[in-house]
């Protein structure tokens, strides 16, 4: 026997939620609730931007590090295929982004996205989102896991997502787009920075 099909989510809907209420997402029709972040996550999100934002948030070159993108975090980003997320860590290349994207929400897809998974949504991170960001050809995909401690570094290809690089805690690795600069794994789960 067939399950009913669910109610489709529209757009409109979608912005009637209160604001103060929208930690939401909407996929393919459907409304998804971000998970509260737990201490793992927000301390792998802020070892995650400390170590990105700080060399790469400026103009390229210079002595502070490679520069040459625009980074944020927790914004309502919207596809052009109407759905509407809201990345844990995003980036954008200055060459293709002179200015920092604005507004609510942001429409201009990314060059790179990371999602760090929390164990209520780790299946909406790793199969939902994977496809769609498939879908709308985001060059680089992350997954931070703050409870197995690892980096998956994934490459976009016409025909999925190609895993370029898996690491854990106690690596140190050039993970592209930003292998510019070593990044000490276990940095992302709360180890001191390299001296």
């Amino acid at each position: 026997m067939s399950q009913p099909a669910r109610a489709r989510t529209t757009l409109a809907e979608f912005w009637a939620i209160p604001e103060e209420e929208r930690f939401h997402e909407l996929i393919d029709g459907e409304l998804t609730p971000k998970a509260s972040p737990s201490g793992e996550h927000g301390r792998a999100q802020a070892g995650l931007v400390g170590t990105v934002h700080s060399r790469f948030q400026r103009k390229p070159g210079g002595a502070g590090g490679p520069g040459g993108w625009w980074i944020s975090v927790e914004i309502e980003l919207l596809l052009d295929t109407g759905d509407l997320v809201r990345p844990d860590v995003i980036g954008w290349r200055r060459e293709r982004s002179p200015e920092h994207p604005t507004g609510t929400p942001v429409r201009l897809c990314p060059d790179w996205v990371c999602e760090i998974l929390s164990p209520s949504n780790a299946n909406h991170d790793t199969i939902a989102k994977l496809r769609l960001y498939h879908r709308v050809a985001i060059p680089h995909y992350w997954i931070v896991d703050p409870h197995a401690q690892t980096l998956t570094v994934m490459r976009w290809s016409a025909d999925g997502y190609v895993t370029r690089l898996s690491a854990e805690r106690g690596e140190t690795v050039r993970a592209e787009p930003f292998d510019a600069i070593e990044i000490a794994v276990g940095t992302l789960f709360g180890d001191d920075p390299p001296e």
